[in-house]
């Protein structure tokens, strides 16, 4: 009975269960159904006077499922062809949300729309014959709210801080110049992508490498070091990858902490996990690496780093890091 709607001999059976006095739980278990089923219904449906008539309610019912509904986004073209347009250049629909409510142009001054009602449009409404969910950053075909990860066989990594004992000024994101480090990689080819992104600003640094080795992870991390400044480089963060096995090389050649998720925990260095997901929808799964340029990675990277960010009050990492550091970052 899950999802279906209340039958007319179900309501009846709430109207004589309701002047029984039975409760709202005891209710639901006679039904089979969740108690905020009833809750809802009863809260719907009674009548002014406080009686609950099956009868009336079933009426009630019939009548709001016949009446059309249309949603924001359906009635108002001008606010839908904007919210889509966004959609088609890469932006979420939380950055979509936030930019209107935050930021909103002149041309779209006092419209607003939640990112909930996007992701219906989307999914639900007039955009799913549109085909919009392959602007979403994972392309799903439906909405999928629960993940699962296949666990992984690492070796292990010697010198390693478990990330238990990094500060709480980094884990708090109190202090500039802590990043986290990953990588992305491709079944059709050995070369892959090493990802560093700085946790307060979020400004992210690709390197194509020509494999997972921790030679070329070290190799890539010491070019951003030269091409930023080891100045900005206070701390790295990796998970349990083969690649950051050279850690302990940077650490001691540029005096930088180094810290290690626990197993399996990739989740403890988040932020550069989402960036992953932005870099693939420019490089979904199973791209060839080989092909790809340095341009194009440089391309993608800059895009991302002046994509605005919700959780950066949708400024631009490369606007926070120019206030941050007074420099302007290429």
């Amino acid at each position: 009975m899950r999802g279906q709607p209340l039958t007319l001999y179900e309501r009846e059976k709430i109207e004589l269960f309701v002047r029984g006095k039975w409760s709202l739980r005891k209710i639901a278990r006679n039904l089979h159904r969740d108690h905020s089923v009833i809750v809802r219904e009863l809260s719907t449906n009674t009548e002014r006077h406080g009686i609950y008539r099956a009868a009336s309610a079933h009426l009630k019912a019939e009548k709001r499922i016949k009446r059309p509904h249309r949603k924001k986004l359906d009635n108002d073209e001008g606010l839908r062809n904007w919210v889509v347009s966004r959609l088609m250049i890469g932006w979420s629909p939380q950055i979509i949300s936030g930019q209107l409510k935050n930021h909103p142009g002149s041309k779209m001054a006092g419209s607003y729309v939640c990112h909930e009602t996007i992701y219906q449009y989307i999914y639900e409404g007039e955009g799913r014959f549109m085909g919009l969910y392959q602007y979403l950053i994972r392309k799903h075909k439906k909405r999928i709210r629960k993940f699962s990860r296949k666990p992984r066989n690492n070796q292990k990594i010697l010198y390693t801080t478990p990330i238990k004992y990094r500060p709480k000024e980094i884990n708090e994101r109190q202090e500039f110049g802590h990043w986290e480090s990953d990588s992305i990689v491709s079944r059709k080819s050995k070369p892959a992508l090493s990802v560093q992104e700085e946790r307060t600003s979020r400004l992210i640094r690709i390197t194509k490498v020509d494999n997972m080795s921790a030679i070329e992870t070290e190799e890539a991390i010491k070019l951003q070091l030269e091409c930023l400044s080891p100045e900005v480089f206070k701390s790295i963060t990796f998970d349990n990858g083969s690649e950051g096995a050279n850690h302990w090389k940077i650490r001691s050649e540029y005096n930088i902490e180094t810290y290690f998720c626990d197993p399996y925990c990739s989740w403890q260095k988040g932020s550069v996990e989402n960036t992953n997901g932005l870099i693939r929808r420019y490089f979904p799964k199973g791209t060839n690496f080989e092909t790809i340029t340095r341009q194009q990675i440089y391309d993608v990277q800059e895009r991302l780093n002046n994509r605005p960010r919700k959780v950066l009050e949708y400024k631009t990492p490369s606007e926070v890091w120019t206030e941050l550091t007074g420099r302007v970052v290429h």
